[in-house]
């Protein structure tokens, strides 16, 4: 290449440059891009629980700190927390939930990837006292209970007060034909568990597209007696919601109900209240992007896309899910694991 076109070439990247950071801060100054406002809080802090990647050695429990809940540092080196025993020695997708009875339980899908999306059937879940000893491994095989389940994604467990138990909700779809490789459509399904080591109800179908398309990853938040149901719709490749008045539905997805208010190409959602404010964050994984994007709400409906500038994930964190800790977990935490 000649001196002119080395030239030229380095004038056409530069402004290239130019145009890209330039063009979202006119956007944002004509009204085209309407920024959230982050909420600040000043007491305790927001652990973060995911996963690493699809590589066996990556599809690990691994946890995360904020004290503001939009800037998160990796615990323990971004290694893994927690040491896998049994199922298919993977986790993906982890959720964590505070008990009523003070403590914590851990539920992810068993899974290990490369064997295939259609090799999993299982849940493992786990307790702690404290959030850094974690205990009762224990593995709740679905194809043991539905017949023919192959896969069984992404639980997450919420407290049902009239029931007095827990309900573990769950993406799951069972074979038409194995042979032909044939499968029901994924949707969600729920079952109630006492202690996290075994079901006390059978499984049901909690919510179904209208559309027969695809649904996984469901996150159910609670304002105002309502439960808002999100989860990714596989034939819009967004994240969708629906309301209900009852824990166990029916629930209603309304016109138009498409969530995310910044590309297509995002699963996992999961939602969690900033404390002390009327604030939601939704955080999204951009699995095409191997990215996430957060976004936030005060009505649980209407989302504003959070600035790049104001959030931020140095360690490629994988779906999971986020709850409020106080100052003094937050330094357990930090004690036993170190903060990178």
């Amino acid at each position: 290449m000649n001196k002119t076109l080395k030239i030229i070439a380095t004038c056409v990247v530069l402004v290239l440059l130019a145009a890209a950071v330039s063009v979202p801060v006119i956007l944002y100054s004509l009204g085209y891009i309407n920024y959230a406002e982050p909420v600040h809080t000043e007491k305790g802090g927001y652990l973060l629980v995911y996963f690493g990647g699809n590589d066996p050695e990556d599809e690990t429990i691994r946890f995360a700190l904020s004290k503001d809940g939009y800037n998160f540092s990796p615990l323990n080196n971004n290694e893994p927390v927690i040491e896998q025993t049994l199922g298919t020695g993977c986790a993906r997708d982890p959720h964590i939930t505070r008990g009523v009875n003070g403590k914590y339980y851990l539920v992810a899908t068993d899974m290990q990837s490369n064997l295939g999306w259609t090799s999993n059937h299982s849940i493992v879940t786990w307790s702690s006292d404290d959030l850094v000893h974690w205990e009762n491994e224990t593995v709740i095989d679905l194809r043991e209970i539905v017949e023919g389940t192959n896969r069984a994604w992404a639980p997450q467990a919420i407290w049902d007060s009239e029931k007095k138990m827990y309900m573990i909700y769950y993406s799951s779809s069972q074979w038409l034909d194995e042979a032909a490789g044939t499968s029901t459509e994924t949707c969600l399904w729920y079952a109630y568990t006492k202690d996290f080591r075994s079901f006390e109800t059978q499984p049901e179908v909690l919510f179904r597209t209208q559309s027969d398309a695809d649904c996984i990853d469901g996150d159910i938040v609670v304002k105002d007696g309502k439960y808002y149901l999100y989860y990714k719709d596989q034939g819009l490749d967004d994240i969708c919601y629906a309301v209900s008045d009852s824990l166990t539905g029916p629930y209603t997805a309304p016109e138009n109900n498409v969530v995310n208010v910044r590309y297509q190409g995002v699963e996992g959602s999961f939602v969690y209240k900033l404390t002390g404010t009327d604030t939601y964050v939704m955080i999204m994984d951009s699995y095409k992007n191997g990215c996430f994007y957060m976004q936030q709400s005060e009505d649980l409906v209407n989302f504003k896309r959070v600035n790049p500038r104001d959030y931020s994930f140095d360690f490629s964190p994988r779906h999971g899910a986020v709850i409020a800790i106080t100052d003094s977990e937050y330094a357990y935490l930090v004690k036993n694991f170190g903060l990178n």
